[in-house]
């Protein structure tokens, strides 16, 4: 597969000059048909390292399981369908799925009371916790310099000449710093692995 070759206008070094330069088109990826799977247990990985979602599970197990308790204790010996605390955990468990739209249900007033408040507040908890999580993940800031600082040394690699001795030492500074973070980072990742 030959590339193909197109010319591209750079930005001239002094007004009046023409330079142009051959910017070659690389062929596109191919999709791939299988997933990626190692890909997927890294993200599903850095989920649970870098975000509360372990904690924020337990805890909406352990209300599950404290509310399933409270129903079955108000509707014991009362109610012929939730006979048993596995009963009572099922029935939790689908009211919070279904915003309680499940029978049969409670019918003394403090199973009731108990249920009503479990198909409400479960349901916010459960997809509070997906959707914390998530947002928790995307909003993590990156461990990689900000376009910001990017730009900036940019800026000032382009204006070399035109620096202070103090603005170079800056520049220098800040380069450093940033190539030792990356290689850092790369040493870590390539020992943890």
């Amino acid at each position: 597969m030959k590339e193909e070759e197109t010319l591209e206008q750079l930005t001239p070094l002094q007004p009046g000059d023409k330079v142009l330069r051959i910017r070659r088109r690389r062929p596109r990826r191919r999709l791939r048909i299988t997933p990626d799977i190692p890909g997927v247990f890294r993200f599903l990985k850095r989920i649970v390292t870098e975000t509360p979602l372990i904690p924020l599970i337990l805890a909406l197990i352990g209300l599950w399981l404290l509310f399933a308790w409270g129903l079955y204790l108000a509707e014991r010996g009362v109610n012929e369908q939730i006979n048993s605390y596995g009963y009572a955990l099922w029935w939790t468990f689908t009211a919070m799925q279904t915003q309680g739209a499940n029978s049969p249900g409670p019918i003394t007033a403090p199973g009731m009371l108990i249920g009503s408040i479990w198909s409400i507040f479960g349901t916010i908890a459960f997809f509070g916790v997906i959707i914390g999580t998530l947002y928790a993940y995307f909003m993590l800031p990156r461990r990689r310099p900000s376009r910001e600082i990017v730009s900036a040394l940019q800026y000032n690699l382009e204006q070399l000449e035109n620096l202070s001795i103090d603005e170079l030492e800056v520049l220098r500074d800040t380069t450093v710093r940033i190539v030792n973070a990356q290689i850092k980072e790369l040493q870590q990742k390539s020992s943890g692995q």
